[in-house]
């Protein structure tokens, strides 16, 4: 178990999933990456809690706490693309296991005990715009978009897409534009996983309703960051005054503040 979690089930749909749990404050659920909660997604998920909020994050797949490394994610990545809970070259609609996660963000959205309490969600990777689905519940006002991924990128129509259906996206279009429901996405540059495009395509749906972090990757950059940097608010994080991620991270706490009230 992730330290300094405590472990909960929840049930939604017939299927039962662990979700672990820190924090006080407005709820905030978090969504894993491939290839599952290694230590860096749980410490997100600590930093998360430890700036004022109540975290849940759910097992989605892979084994928690074991390290990343790239044979590993390889073979999440596999099963989770054969999984029938996920469709990763979908263009039209959201992957099945998002009617289960907005049935725990409303799960979470009761248990802070007030009426009308708003819930942040943040998506990382394969999960990333699963964020932008759950923003179809009015509770979910903050949603985190990092380094979305799905559909894999591989013709100009998936890059572009946002995998969502087109009845959901004219919701998420009316909150971002008339509701005051902002989106905040994140990436590399150079991250050939979440290409440049899908950003293009969220500034051209939502406007200024879209908050884009994009973070330089590119040759040269003044970081020394990889072109194959990916994973923002994890992996690729580095908790140093004044270093892209660090100030990526700090945004995203500000924007969970400015939404949710803490």
């Amino acid at each position: 178990m992730p330290t300094g979690f405590e472990r909960r089930s929840s049930t939604h749909l017939g299927v039962r999933r662990d979700v672990y749990v820190r924090g006080e404050g407005p709820g905030v659920l978090v969504m894993h990456e491939v290839p599952g909660i290694t230590p860096t997604v749980a410490e997100a998920g600590r930093r998360i809690a430890d700036a004022g909020f109540t975290v849940w994050m759910p097992d989605l797949f892979g084994e928690v706490d074991r390290p990343f490394s790239l044979p590993y994610s390889f073979a999440q990545l596999g099963r989770a693309c054969v999984a029938k809970e996920f469709h990763c070259l979908a263009r039209d609609h959201a992957s099945p296991i998002t009617e289960w996660l907005r049935a725990l963000g409303r799960e979470l959205q009761e248990s802070r005990g007030q009426e009308g309490a708003a819930i942040g969600a943040v998506g990382m990777c394969l999960t990333g715009g699963f964020a932008l689905a759950l923003m179809v519940d009015p509770w979910v006002r903050a949603p985190v978009l990092s380094q979305p991924s799905l559909p894999f990128p591989v013709s100009p129509a998936h890059a572009r897409a946002l995998h969502v259906s087109p009845e959901d996206l004219v919701t998420i279009r009316r909150r971002a534009t008339e509701e005051g429901v902002p989106v905040l996405g994140m990436r590399f540059s150079h991250d050939a996983m979440c290409p440049r495009a899908r950003f293009e395509r969220l500034r051209a749906e939502l406007g200024d309703g879209f908050e884009a972090i994009e973070i330089d990757s590119g040759p040269g950059n003044p970081h020394g960051l990889p072109p194959i940097a990916h994973s923002v608010i994890s992996h690729d994080f580095r908790d140093v005054e004044g270093h892209p991620t660090r100030a990526a991270f700090d945004r995203m706490i500000a924007f969970f503040r400015e939404q949710l009230g803490r």
